[in-house]
This record gives structure tokens, C-alpha cells and sequence, in this order.
């Protein structure tokens, strides 16, 4: 592999590989750079990049610069010398008689050399006019003939498709173009459609024939005798893009014609038996998978709220289990009163509260004797004990307090309304 940028000298030239030279380059940029006939100006179409040892003709020469002011204005003086160059010689070629039409001027960086292109129907004895332009640009003058083809690709232009000539654009080489090409393309045998404005047959005949080669092996002939679903027949015309074929079908005094994909008919070996001969079944039927149209989901359909009866069996209607948007709000914990009580009950109290849930329950009241019965007295303490009682409880049930929230206390015994 060999380190190389690709420069042309023509916007419409072909790329050439040079030795970057340890220059620091990018594609666009103007480089100056070494051939084999002196210095010359170029643009860099592609940046540095690895080729194949066999892609490069030696010597690989180098770039010598990138190109400064002092060189672009060079360049430019060169232009306007082109132009001065092909009106004179123009006029020369008018005087000297000669059967030759002028194409494009070429003038070298160092202006050591001019270059003329042309155009003939044969060869052309231009030795006199080489004289004459010699005496008037006093520099080395070089006339180099040339075909119509490079001629469109110089001049450029507009084609039949409307886009750009392809010659001009992109192609660096010219391929041979046939009227077999147009034959299996299913083209018009017109030269003038279906030769560009060069005289020749156009280029893009080439891109497409691959592919046409490809859908031809796979399409019966125009006159091949098929047997199709509809019967035995001939074909009559093809379309090699869409693969479709019209048969013309074998039956009474009216002609049946019938258009078919290429795949649904099959080619009778050996043409149309003759006839009193059976004719050969060579026509196998393909199952085709069975479509089933999709309907499409309503989607403003309420889902349904009740169940569907599937064999005497009822079926829950689904249940999507789509995560709830961002702004609903949080579902309820219905488990939150059992985590309380069990909250309530791991305390270290003494008492059995009641679940928060849970109804009070009140003790029936005791009927009193009379009107101004005394209650009975509290029972006294025994000897050995203390009377007081603890002013504060534990933390444990202070602690467990905060979540009785507003429930009823319950009522001791004698306690009551009186009636």
C-alpha cells in the first residue's frame, strides 16, 4: 500500500496519484505539483489515502507546494492567454483551408508549452499551421486530435434526461456501448433516440445492462410456447422490468389474451408438440400464504366493561398493564390500616388497642337502685402496696398515641347516663 493524493488539472480531467511529500493537504485545496513535462497546477480532488501498488504507473512524482498568490495570479494570466490563443489560431485554421474544428487551448504553468485540441473526420496535415502559431506565441506549440466523445466531454452540456452529460460529470473512462445493449434493454433501434448529442450511443446504455441480463433468464422469449393457469399459448410481448408477459391463450375462433406475472407461467420444452400429440403438464401450482386483512384499532373505542361469553364461560375482559402517567395520582395502599395497628401493637404497652377500623365497644350500663344511690366504692388497697399511680406512662405508648387519631374512649364499668 502506497500513500497518495488524487489531483486534477481539468474540473472534467481524470484524477492523477501523487506523493503527498509530507505536505499538509485538503481536498479542494491547489496544489502545485511535479509531471513529467514541468510544473503544473492542480486541484487535490481526494486527500491523502492507501492504494494498491499495481493502481500506480512509476514514477509516483511529488507534490512540490501548495499554491501561493503569486501562483493563482499565474494562473489566471494563463486563462486569458487561452482565450487569445483560440481566437488566433482559429482564424489561422480558416486561412489555411483546413478540414479541422478547434476544441479547447491548453496553456502550460511555466508557459513553455501551448496545447491545441481538435477535432477531424480523418487526418489533417497541420504542419504549415504549426509554423504560424509558433512565429506568434514565439513558445512550443502541440496539436493533439481527439474523438467526439471527449470533444461532449470538454464542452459538457445537457442530455435527453435533462441532468448534466455523465462524460463531464464523472466518467473517467469510456466504456464500449452496443446495439445489443439497446436490443435487451427493449429500446428503440432509432439512432437518434438512442444516441446522445455526441453522435454516439449513449453511456448510461451500460449502467443498466447487468441487471437487465439478470431479469432476462428469468422471462420467457416473445414467441415461446407456455402453459399458463388460463391454458396453452404463446407469448406475445414482455416486460423485463415488472416481469410480466402477455399470452395470447390457445382456444376457439376469439383470441384470448391474458397478462401474466412470469413466475405463473412455464415454458414447454421443445416448442408446440405436433399435433395429435398429448400436451406435457411442466406448470406447478404455488400455494400462496393466505393474507388476512388487518382492521384497523379505533382508537376513541371505550373499552368494554363487561365480560364476553366464550363457550359458556365467561371472559374477563384485558387488563393492559401500562404504567399511569406522570400527573395521575398515586393509588391508594389499601394495607395502610393493617401497617398501622401493626405499628400500634408493637409497642410496650399494656393494652390491647383495638384496630383503627374497628367499632367501640361499650359495656351496658348498670340500673341504678335509686335516684341518689351512691356509687360503690373502689376497693381498697392491700397493705404493702402504694397507692399512686405512674404521672407519666411509657414511651413506647406515647409513641404509639400519636396514631390513634379521634377514637372514641372506651367506658369503664358504673359509668354511664343517668336515665
Amino acid at each position: 500500500m502506497v500513500k497518495v493524493v488524487s489531483v486534477k488539472f481539468n474540473p472534467h480531467g481524470k484524477a492523477y496519484y501523487f506523493d503527498p511529500n509530507g505536505v499538509e493537504l485538503r481536498m479542494g485545496d491547489t496544489l502545485i505539483v511535479e509531471t513529467s513535462k514541468g510544473l503544473d497546477i492542480g486541484e487535490c480532488a481526494f486527500g491523502e489515502h492507501y492504494v494498491t501498488d499495481e493502481s500506480i504507473i512509476p514514477p509516483l512524482r511529488p507534490v512540490i507546494r501548495v499554491a501561493t498568490e503569486e501562483d493563482l495570479r499565474i494562473a489566471a494570466q494563463n486563462k486569458e492567454r487561452e482565450k487569445e490563443a483560440f481566437a488566433i489560431c482559429k482564424e489561422k485554421i480558416s486561412a489555411h483551408g483546413l478540414d479541422m474544428k478547434l476544441v479547447d487551448v491548453e496553456c502550460g504553468f511555466e508557459g513553455n508549452k501551448i496545447l491545441f485540441f481538435f477535432t477531424a473526420d480523418g487526418r489533417v496535415d497541420f504542419r504549415d499551421l504549426v509554423k504560424d502559431l509558433a512565429a506568434v506565441f514565439r513558445t512550443r506549440i502541440e496539436l493533439r486530435q481527439i474523438g467526439v466523445r471527449d470533444e461532449t466531454k470538454m464542452l459538457g452540456g445537457l442530455g435527453i434526461c435533462g441532468r448534466p452529460y455523465c462524460c463531464n460529470q464523472f466518467l473517467n473512462d469510456f466504456q464500449p456501448v452496443s446495439t445489443k445493449m439497446a436490443k435487451t434493454q427493449s429500446m428503440s433501434l432509432n439512432p437518434t433516440k438512442i444516441s446522445g448529442s455526441c453522435g454516439r450511443l449513449m453511456c448510461c446504455l451500460r449502467y443498466e445492462q447487468d441487471a437487465y441480463e439478470d431479469l432476462v433468464k428469468k422471462i420467457p422469449k416473445i414467441g415461446a410456447f407456455v402453459q399458463t393457469p388460463f391454458g396453452y399459448g404463446n407469448v406475445t410481448s414482455t416486460n423485463v422490468l415488472r416481469q410480466k408477459v402477455k399470452v395470447s391463450i390457445d382456444g376457439g375462433n376469439e383470441q384470448e389474451i391474458k397478462v401474466l406475472d412470469a413466475d405463473e407461467v412455464a415454458i414447454v420444452p421443445g416448442g408446440r408438440p405436433k399435433p395429435g400429440e398429448p400436451l406435457p403438464h411442466v406448470l406447478t401450482e404455488k400455494v400462496k400464504p393466505e393474507v388476512v386483512p388487518e382492521v384497523p384499532e379505533d382508537p376513541w373505542e371505550a373499552p368494554s366493561l363487561f365480560a364476553e361469553q366464550t363457550n359458556g364461560v365467561a371472559k374477563l375482559p384485558e387488563i393492559s398493564e401500562e404504567k399511569p402517567p406522570m400527573n395521575s395520582p398515586r393509588p391508594r395502599n389499601d394495607n395502610r390500616g393493617q401497617d398501622q395497628n401493626r405499628q400500634r401493637h408493637s409497642g410496650g404497652g399494656n393494652k390491647n388497642h383495638p384496630p383503627h377500623n374497628a367499632k367501640p365497644q361499650v359495656k351496658p350500663i348498670a340500673p341504678k337502685a335509686t335516684q341518689h344511690a351512691q356509687p360503690p366504692a373502689a376497693p381498697k388497697p392491700a397493705e404493702g402496696t402504694t397507692d399512686a399511680q405512674p404521672k407519666s406512662k411509657p414511651k413506647s405508648q406515647n409513641r404509639n398515641r400519636k396514631h390513634r387519631y379521634n377514637r372514641p374512649k372506651p367506658q369503664s364499668e358504673g359509668q354511664g347516663k343517668e336515665s
